[in-house]
């Protein structure tokens, strides 16, 4: 691979989600591979003080990577903590001889653009079960499981977990602060959450069973969403209820955290490709209490890693998150021409 190739491939790789857009990844590319290393700088000391969440964007990174260099006609595989020396660098992607490309690989590949994160409210339509299927068939090969939370008592456990931790997170003045400081009113910004992409009413009052992080939180004046604004006797609207998955490792390490990083890039591109948009819902594994209640809860086998809304989109995007100029995160070794 030379420098154009690896740097569409980067590209492409950048376009995974991050915890808050933090993008915590620097890339060096070599001939014959592409590192990927954690990048300390961007940390979020509050939200993710292991650096869980930014492993598992990496993750993302890695499985988006890969999927780029398939569909341009290459064998990869993606060799995960390779450095023992060194645990920042999380994934070597090693390139080997040219294959043919299929069909899924095209697919995959032109999902990477249009995917997105939409925290709007959802069409009222089910994600089909078959569908749902095939994501934990696809998250099982990269030894991650995916759970439905299907069940109501799963689901009311799930959704006071997510509201407590939502709380907690609100009366936090030092992660306040955090957030406050990724988010971006500039809709060109390179990083970070920009206003525009964030719902303008507040999460607690939008009629949904599942609240999604409030990323403006004490901004607004009180609204409600059952009575519109202007039209006192309009009815209230049906509550949103979308489809919410759990990804999970059997271990709770840096490799399970790439794995489920891996297992959630390839989850969003194939929900992409099939027409559904997604969203995070990880309040409640954002704070060790809760994301242990929720082990408890739910009876896990393993460790909860990634909680997901998934469903059909009721409206075009209004804005995308941007992303950092490759040369920004992208180094050549020696001998890469």
């Amino acid at each position: 691979m030379d420098e154009q190739g690896w740097t569409a491939v980067v590209a492409a790789a950048t376009r995974a989600p991050s915890i808050h857009n933090t993008q915590p990844w620097r890339f060096v590319a070599a001939p014959d591979r592409l590192e990927l290393h954690l990048d300390p700088a961007r940390a979020l000391p509050v939200l993710d003080p292991t650096a869980r969440q930014q492993v598992i964007s990496c993750g993302a990174a890695a499985e988006f990577a890969v999927v780029a260099l398939r569909a341009a006609g290459h064998r990869a595989e993606a060799e995960l903590l390779p450095d023992p020396a060194d645990p920042d660098h999380l994934v070597s992607v090693h390139v080997g001889p040219p294959r043919e490309v299929t069909e899924e690989d095209r697919v995959l590949a032109e999902a990477i653009g249009r995917r997105h994160t939409d925290r709007a409210p959802f069409r009222p339509r089910a994600v089909p079960v078959g569908l749902v299927d095939r994501l934990q068939e696809d998250a099982a090969a990269v030894d991650v499981w995916l759970k439905p939370i299907t069940a109501s008592d799963e689901e009311v456990a799930t959704v006071f977990l997510i509201s407590r931790a939502e709380e907690m997170e609100r009366s936090d003045p030092e992660y306040l602060a955090e957030l406050k400081g990724w988010l971006r009113t500039d809709p060109a910004a390179a990083d970070g959450v920009p206003v525009v992409a964030v719902p303008s009413e507040d999460p607690a009052t939008r009629p949904s069973n599942w609240l999604i992080r409030d990323f403006v939180v004490g901004s607004r004046g009180p609204q409600s969403a059952f009575l519109p604004p202007g039209d006192p006797d309009a009815p209230p609207p049906a509550v949103e209820r979308p489809s919410v998955v759990l990804l999970g490792t059997n271990s709770d390490d840096r490799t399970a955290w790439l794995l489920a990083g891996r297992a959630l890039g390839r989850l969003l591109l194939v929900a992409t490709a099939e027409g559904l948009v997604a969203s995070p819902l990880t309040q409640a594994l954002d704070w060790p209490a809760t994301r242990t209640r929720m082990r408890t809860r739910l009876s896990l086998v393993g460790y909860p890693q990634m909680l997901l809304r998934m469903g059909y989109p009721a409206t075009a995007p209004t804005a995308t998150a941007g992303r950092r100029p490759v040369a920004e995160v992208l180094s050549f070794a020696p001998g890469t021409g």
